[in-house]
């Protein structure tokens, strides 16, 4: 696998599309500059969530951007995506690993440096870290400060994303910890322009 541009990470959240179609809005925001692309996919039956994924997979492919399954590893397998994102309570990683292989991305959220250590040791590729603002699509998070992030990022070795209520008013902020990315939902998907609002954060990353 190529190496990966974790720079603006979309997850997907079809609620939030509103009245826009969903399959156009993730190509808008694959042309607007979004570099990797997570399904998540809460309510959605395992036959639903397949045929889901066969759809957005064809778009990533178009845009030559990885595609990453949330939680469902079978759904991963089933449409050999490039990847998979677990959380805490999700399917231990030594097992994910496993029954993924080698060749996949695996990514791991965290909310405290201990965690962040033992997903690194056991052979995570990339971390999630959030939330770090107030969100309203995922409303259990823990709050992480901007130091909790920078020591995260200090104390491990591989790519660190932060997720969790980043937008244009605090992606520059959020960014000059040093950290490999931004993972936002709503900040792209919500918006009446979705390709204008994906160009609007690569910029402001790429100039952060």
């Amino acid at each position: 696998m190529n190496a990966i541009d974790y720079s603006l990470y979309l997850v997907t959240d079809r609620r939030l599309v509103g009245g826009k179609d969903f399959y156009r809005s993730l190509e808008e925001a694959l042309a607007g500059g979004v570099t990797l692309l997570q399904l998540r996919e809460k309510e959605a039956s395992s036959a639903e969530f397949y045929q889901i994924a066969l759809k957005v997979k064809e778009i990533c492919g178009r845009y030559d951007v990885p595609l990453i399954i949330n939680d469902r590893l079978d759904i991963a397998l089933a449409v050999d995506a490039d990847g998979l994102h677990i959380g805490q309570q999700d399917l231990p990683l030594p097992v994910a690993r496993r029954l993924l292989g080698r060749d996949k991305l695996i990514g791991v959220s965290a909310t405290t440096l201990a965690e962040a250590q033992l997903a690194e040791a056991g052979g995570a590729d990339y971390l999630g870290i959030g939330a770090m603002y107030p969100t309203g699509t995922k409303t259990d998070a823990r709050a992480v400060s901007l130091s909790e992030l920078t020591a995260i990022r200090q104390n491990v070795t591989i790519p660190v994303v932060a997720i969790g209520g980043i937008g244009t008013a605090n992606v520059t902020e959020v960014m000059g910890t040093g950290i490999a990315g931004v993972s936002v939902v709503s900040a792209i998907l919500a918006q009446d322009d979705v390709r204008a609002a994906a160009q609007h954060l690569r910029q402001l990353i790429i100039t952060a």
